[in-house]
């Protein structure tokens, strides 16, 4: 199989290489963003900077400036009607130990890949989802962020291998829902649309964002048992957009209004891959 297209550029030049001594390899000292383009426009692209921007502030990281990025971001996406792009901001070199650099210097890396394919009954039917067994730490210092530490979502991803499981769900250590390991959960239980609370930890999602300003939705603590009486959950993902949850292990589920709603309102934005 070859390898997928890739370009990529490292503090603006076309490479695949940072420092070995990078506190982002040494620590997980730094952020991401990952943005789906479509024909050299991102619809999402300004809460992917606002989260940025925030959390740099929060990491008392300088904040790249979004002009550029967005630049180089369309330079290593020409000529792909349907790309991903990564940026990577991390802190850069430092000296030997945790303590922050008197000034940092950070390096950015901006990375396009073509988007994976996804095939239509996924957006029509949904995908299957498992419960993992291991457990979100508490973290409120570090909730919401897209830190560069994501070794709980590899742990995580390992637990499974079958085709038939798109994702797993994960709980923090007190048995409340958080998200999936690749996205943000939605839930209608009662008649009205419920999403989990970050502030101990979890990634706050862009998609998620873009929900919480177009429905209403209640952010609140949700058990795990919850879900078997939720009428439709579906995913949110800057990449893959909204995909209705078919089933959580042997709990079965039937995309609904308001999952289809969020659909459409996803073509709207210019996101081609949603089914009406």
């Amino acid at each position: 199989m070859s390898a997928p297209a890739v370009r990529m550029l490292v503090n603006g030049h076309a490479g695949d290489v940072v420092p070995a001594l990078d506190r982002g390899l040494a620590y997980g000292d730094g952020l991401f963003e990952t943005i789906r383009f479509v024909d050299g426009v991102a619809p999402l692209w300004p809460r992917h900077m606002e989260r940025l921007r925030l959390s740099c502030a929060r990491l008392l990281l300088p904040a790249p400036d979004a002009e550029l990025l967005l630049a180089e971001a369309v330079q290593v996406v020409q000529e792909w009607v349907q790309a991903v792009v990564r940026i990577t901001i991390t802190r850069g070199l430092g000296e030997r130990g945790y303590a922050l650099p008197a000034v940092a210097h950070p390096h950015r890396v901006v990375a396009g890949f073509v988007a994976p394919a996804l095939t239509a009954d996924i957006y029509s039917q949904g995908v299957r989802l498992r419960v993992c067994d291991i457990r979100l730490a508490e973290q409120p210092r570090l909730a919401g962020m897209k830190h560069l530490n994501r070794l709980e979502q590899v742990l995580a991803r390992a637990e499974w291998n079958d085709l038939a499981v798109a994702d797993g769900l994960l709980c923090d250590t007190s048995g409340r829902v958080v998200s999936s390991t690749m996205a943000n959960l939605f839930a209608v239980i009662d008649g009205g649309l419920v999403t989990p609370s970050l502030e101990r930890c979890g990634v706050a999602g862009v998609a998620r964002a873009e929900v919480l300003a177009t429905q209403a939705v209640q952010v609140r603590d949700i058990a795990l048992d919850e879900l078997r009486h939720a009428s439709e959950l579906f995913l949110s993902s800057s990449v893959r957009g909204i995909l209705p949850v078919q089933a959580v292990a042997d709990t079965v589920y039937v995309p609904g209004p308001a999952t289809r709603a969020m659909q459409r309102h996803w073509r709207a934005l210019g996101f081609p891959m949603e089914q009406a």
